[in-house]
């Protein structure tokens, strides 16, 4: 979806308001204090919110939490005060919090979330009712290992309490022991009168950033309002770096060394750009890849050597082999870009295999080869099987040169391109369609631009539990980070040995600390570098998980997962509960306990008549995401484990259920004719519908009713649990657990509507043609296919995937509809819509 896209709720960045949604009330609800503090030792930042918010009327009142945090951040730690009463949070395995999670919905207890709102944040939600004239104290940490991308660090603290507040303070504090060489302020938050309200103090190896404004200048700034400040404060800087060999940390028997030499000359490039040409890239999309590419080829060094490939169900190379970067062939190669244009299908397979064998036809002594993919949706013509892409792939590359792959926009297969990138020793980056996604190109580039040394090994004699210390490239304006536990206690010093390729010879850094002068260097933060190891040891272990299979997988996503319960980050295998019983054993210790990294939902229950859950639950990220198209009438069904999508046809129908789960009282029906759906209407509970027709969007709650139009200008709208998200011909739904994409297609000159089930409903027998997919089966010879013990005759056909919006063409195994639903039309035709 496009990141311009406005979200559509109630709850807006640090929203604390009224449940019945009148968040200009100061006077009701009041956000009397707001704080941030952020301690960053060793580029490790620890960041705590706390929040604390009254009820002002006589009367009970249910408010509202929300935060935007980095995406790369773990929480660590959520607190409620209520009533000088403290409720922590706890991680549990994912399976066990989400039996508790789903008990509690059943009930029909409200539900926040976490979801992901742009390229570098998360939102964080929660509720609770508060008593009349009571307070509510929210306390939210957590933490992150600063990443050094472009030659510094940024730390990013998002600030948006949807009105001024009189106590409103950001402190943060810097301490870098080889020193701070530079360090800026910057983002929305420092601009026009809130630049006096930002002061900055600096010692050679500590740095203090506090921001505090009046109320006054909380609405007074580039990003600021009636309702208050809405945006970041950045801080900009970087180290010094006196020693090439790098920086060593340690404390309570862990380490951590930060390895960036800059005295390095640069190893010239063999750099390969594949790029997705096909239907799906037309417009906007090409016209910035073409943009971005003029200005990369700009900065190929004169001594680096590049080739260009152009694909959709065809192949075409500028050059059969790589040439150097002069004048005459940059100029060649920025013609042949201003020529592309978009077409045909999608062949993942045959672009990157082609690329592959161009580096691999060019090997030279002494340089750095690199291969380049950008693409905007996924493989559906020649090899489309993922798996089989990816097997290719990974067997031609041969572990010998890295594989980055962009993917373009949100209708790619962002798992099937980090898979392949990670296995290959590269990684995936996703392009926003935004205005400046042609400076997101160029920033990757950038990353990547000027290596300074190949095969990188870094030893540490004494130590074990080592995060990764094999690295493919090290490249300016990075840093290589290692932690580890130094196991053997009779060490009188700590060696450290870093072995790589320069670009003309082999070359050694080594180091040797004594272990008084090292342990202890952190004493006012003992167990940082502990939790800085834990945090990047599951990050890690996530990423390996992705690349394996079988036993191999198994044993590490345990492994990642003992570590997540220990260390008390909520991963996706892992959420945070936090309960209450009645008259009952609570589940909770009674000190604090931390916990939750976020990555893609985040589900929090508050009810305490009966119970208070919090359950930080990533299943979106690993739930199976199932959602259907039709051609005609043909309805596809396609996710990452089948090795094809089925796909059948269904008949036009007045009033079909497309999807009902009665324990969230959830139910959404439609009217489907030839070309798609003419309508649909949604009710979640008592007081919500939402009415879709190919013209209009009608949405209703209690007794207030809002019409929007598709295609205008992006609005805003929302209540309670639900939450909305109207971009141009898309229309992001989220009722309770339930979330669905509503799609708007044009097909002969006549518009129709088709919904995509992102995430289905907890209850496991939910009702409807949506409900029902049986995806699992078997290629039988002669074109049978065996689906829940039935054999059934299926033929080769074709489906426009409309749950995209480019609505790309997938073959795919078309089979009588009564096998996949599992009976006739008429047991989903219901008596009204």
């Amino acid at each position: 979806m496009d990141r311009t896209a406005v979200r559509i709720t109630l709850f807006t960045s640090l929203l604390l308001c009224a449940a019945s949604g009148q968040a200009g009330k100061k006077q009701d609800v009041d956000i009397y204090s707001f704080h941030i503090n952020s301690t960053v030792t060793s580029r490790y930042a620890i960041t705590v919110i706390t929040s604390r918010v009254a009820n002002r009327l006589n009367e009970s009142k249910e408010i509202h939490f929300e935060v935007k945090i980095p995406k790369n951040a773990f929480i660590s730690k959520f607190r409620m005060t209520i009533e000088e009463k403290t409720y922590d949070g706890v991680v549990k395995k994912k399976e066990e919090a989400q039996q508790q999670y789903s008990d509690a919905v059943s009930r029909g207890e409200s539900a926040g979330m976490i979801s992901s709102v742009g390229r570098t944040l998360e939102e964080f939600k929660t509720s609770v009712t508060v008593a009349a004239l009571s307070k509510v104290t929210f306390e939210l940490t957590y933490e992150e290992l600063l990443q050094r991308r472009h030659g510094k660090y940024d730390l990013l603290i998002n600030a948006q309490p949807m009105q001024p507040v009189a106590d409103f303070k950001i402190d943060v504090y810097i301490h870098e022991s080889p020193g701070i060489s530079f360090l800026e302020v910057k983002g929305g938050l420092n601009t026009k009168d809130l630049t006096n309200a930002v002061t900055t103090t600096r010692s050679v190896k500590e740095a203090w950033v506090n921001f505090y404004p009046t109320r006054d200048q909380q609405t007074s700034c580039d990003v600021c309002g009636k309702q208050g400040m809405n945006g970041d404060l950045i801080i900009t800087y970087d180290v010094e770096r006196p020693k090439p060999s790098g920086e060593l940390r340690a404390s309570d028997g862990y380490f951590v060394h930060y390895f960036a030499p800059t005295d390095v000359e640069r190893i010239p490039k063999n750099v390969v750009f594949v790029i997705d040409r096909s239907g799906s890239m037309s417009g906007k999309k090409i016209q910035q890849t073409r943009e971005a590419l003029l200005k990369i080829l700009g900065d190929v060094a004169e001594d680096d050597y590049f080739g260009l490939i152009t694909f959709d169900s065809k192949i075409e190379v500028w050059r059969p082999e790589l040439v150097q970067a002069t004048d005459s062939n940059l100029k060649s190669a920025k013609n042949f870009v201003k020529k592309i244009t978009d077409r045909g299908a999608t062949d993942i397979n045959a672009a990157v295999l082609k690329g592959v064998e161009m580096i691999n036809r060019h090997q030279r002594e002494g340089s750095a080869s690199i291969l380049i993919l950008l693409t905007d949706g996924a493989p559906n013509t020649g090899v489309s099987h993922p798996p089989s892409i990816q097997a290719n792939v990974k067997e031609a590359i041969g572990g010998k040169f890295p594989l980055y792959c962009l993917g373009f926009g949100f209708d790619v297969n962002y798992d099937f391109l980090e898979k392949m990138a990670l296995e290959n020793s590269g990684r995936a980056l996703r392009i926003y369609e935004d205005s400046d996604a042609d400076l997101q190109l160029q920033g990757f580039y950038k990353t990547v631009a000027v290596p300074l040394l190949i095969d990188v090994n870094l030893n540490y004699p004494g130590a074990a539990n080592l995060t990764q210390s094999v690295f493919r490239y090290y490249y300016n304006g990075s840093e290589i980070v290692v932690a580890g536990q130094i196991t053997d206690n009779s060490l009188e010093s700590f060696q450290t040995e870093v072995v790589a390729i320069s670009k003309n010879d082999k070359v050694t850094y080594q180091e040797s600390v004594i272990m008084k002068e090292l342990d202890g260097a952190l004493s006012e933060n003992e167990n940082v570098i502990q939790r800085l190891w834990a945090y990047l040891t599951v990050k890690q272990l996530l990423e390996k998980e992705m690349t394996l299979g079988g036993q191999e997988k198994e044993a590490i996503k345990e492994e990642a997962l003992k570590l997540s319960l220990q260390y008390q980050f909520v991963t996706p295998l892992t959420s945070m509960v936090v309960t209450k019983p009645q008259g009952e054993k609570t589940q909770i210790a009674d000190k604090p306990k931390e916990g939750e990294k976020i990555k893609g939902k985040c589900i929090l229950i508050f009810s305490f008549m009966s119970l208070v859950l919090f359950s930080l639950s990533l299943s979106l990220s690993l739930s199976l995401s199932l959602s259907l198209s039709v051609v005609g009438a043909r309805f596809l069904i396609s996710d990452n484990s089948q090795p094809k999508p089925l796909c059948y046809d269904l008949p036009p129908n007045p009033k079909l259920r497309l999807l009902k789960d009665p324990p969230s009282d959830f139910s959404m029906n439609g009217k489907l004719t030839l070309t798609g759906f003419k309508r649909i209407i949604i009710h979640y509970g008592t007081k919500h519908q939402l009415n879709l027709s190919s013209v209009y969007i009608q949405y209703t709650y209690d007794l207030n009713t809002e019409i929007f139009a598709w295609g205008q200008t992006s609005t805003k709208h929302g209540a309670d649990s639900v939450s909305l998200i109207l971009s141009d011909n898309e229309l992001d739904v989220t009722m309770g657990t339930v979330r669905v994409v509503f799609f708007r297609h044009k097909k002969d000159g006549e518009w129709f509507l088709w919904p995509a089930v992102q995430q289905q409903p907890n209850n496991a027998n939910a009702e409807g043609i949506f409900g029902k997919n049986n995806l699992q089966y078997e290629e039988l010879p002669g074109s049978m296919i065996k689906i829940n013990n039935v054999e059934v005759k299926a033929t080769w056909s074709s489906a426009n995937d409309y749950r995209r919006s480019s609505a790309p063409a997938l073959g795919c195994w078309l089979v009588p509809y009564q096998i996949i639903l599992g009976g006739n039309i008429s047991n989903f035709t219901v008596s009204r819509l």
